[in-house]
C-alpha cells in the first residue's frame, strides 16, 4: 500500500530514474575450423607435436566460444533484473493510482454524507416556514378573539360570535397546517432514514454520522399542542 502523508494523502512514489538497457555482447565471429593435419612421413616426433599445435588451437577456439556464452548469460541476467526494476515501478505506480482511488472514493462517501445533512437541514427550514405560517394564523385567530371579545365586555359591541368564529377558524387553520407540516416532514426524515441505511448497506456512505433528532419537530408538535389549548380555551369561554 502507499504511504500516506499527515493530511491523510497517499504519496506519490518517489521519482523513477530509468535505468539504461544493458547492452548486448557483440556477435562472435565464426571462422572456419582448421583442416586435420596431415602427418604422413613425418616423424614421431613432429607429427605429435602437430597434433598438439592443431588441439591447442581447437581448445582456445572452444575458450573463446565459452566466454561468449558467459556475456550472453550475463546479458540475460542484466536484461531480467532491468525488466524487474520495471515492474517494480509500475507496481509502485499501481498501488499509488489505487490509493487516489481509494481516497477519491472516500471523498466521495464524505460529500454524500454532507448532501444527507444539508437535505435533512432543508427540510428542516421547510418545517420553520410551516410552523412561521401557522404561528401567525394562530397568534392572528386568538387576537382577533381576544380584542373583540373585551370590546363586548366593555358593551362596545352587541355581538362577539362572528369575530369569535373568525379566531377559531383562523386558530384550525393553522393547526390543521401545522399537522399537516408535521406529517410531510416526518414521512420525508423515514425516507431519508431509509435511503441512508440502503446506502451504507451497499457501502456507498459511512456510518458514522449520526441521524439527529429535528428540533423543529419538537417545536412544531409543541406549538401544535399550544394551539389545541388555545381552542379549547376558547370554547370554554
Amino acid at each position: 500500500m502507499a504511504q500516506r502523508d499527515e493530511a491523510g494523502q497517499p504519496k506519490p512514489p518517489e521519482q523513477f530514474v530509468r535505468p539504461e538497457r544493458p547492452q548486448r555482447p557483440a556477435h562472435l565471429v565464426s571462422h572456419p575450423l582448421p583442416d586435420l593435419p596431415v602427418v604422413e612421413g613425418m616423424p614421431a616426433d613432429q607429427a605429435s607435436t602437430t597434433y598438439s599445435h592443431y588441439r591447442t588451437g581447437l581448445s582456445h577456439r572452444r575458450t573463446n566460444l565459452s566466454e561468449h556464452r558467459t556475456d550472453l548469460s550475463e546479458y540475460r541476467t542484466d536484461l531480467s533484473t532491468f525488466r524487474t526494476d520495471l515492474s517494480d515501478h509500475r507496481t509502485d505506480l499501481s498501488e499509488y493510482r489505487t490509493s487516489l482511488s481509494d481516497h477519491r472514493t472516500d471523498l466521495s462517501m464524505h460529500r454524500t454524507g454532507l448532501g444527507i445533512q444539508r437535505t435533512r437541514m432543508a427540510a428542516d427550514r421547510t418545517l420553520m416556514a410551516v410552523i412561521r405560517t401557522s404561528l401567525s394564523l394562530i397568534g392572528f385567530g386568538f387576537t382577533i378573539y381576544q380584542v373583540f371579545e373585551k370590546l363586548h365586555e366593555a358593551g362596545t359591541i352587541a355581538h362577539a360570535n362572528a369575530p369569535r368564529n373568525m379566531g377559531l377558524a383562523l386558530i384550525v387553520a393553522g393547526i390543521v397546517m401545522m399537522v399537516g407540516g408535521i406529517w410531510r416532514h416526518i414521512e420525508f426524515a423515514r425516507e431519508m432514514r431509509e435511503g441512508r441505511e440502503d446506502l451504507i448497506e451497499h457501502h456507498l456512505l459511512h456510518g458514522k454520522r449520526k441521524y439527529p433528532i429535528s428540533i423543529t419537530l419538537i417545536v412544531a408538535v409543541g406549538l401544535t399542542l399550544i394551539g389545541i389549548v388555545a381552542i379549547v380555551s376558547i370554547l370554554l369561554d
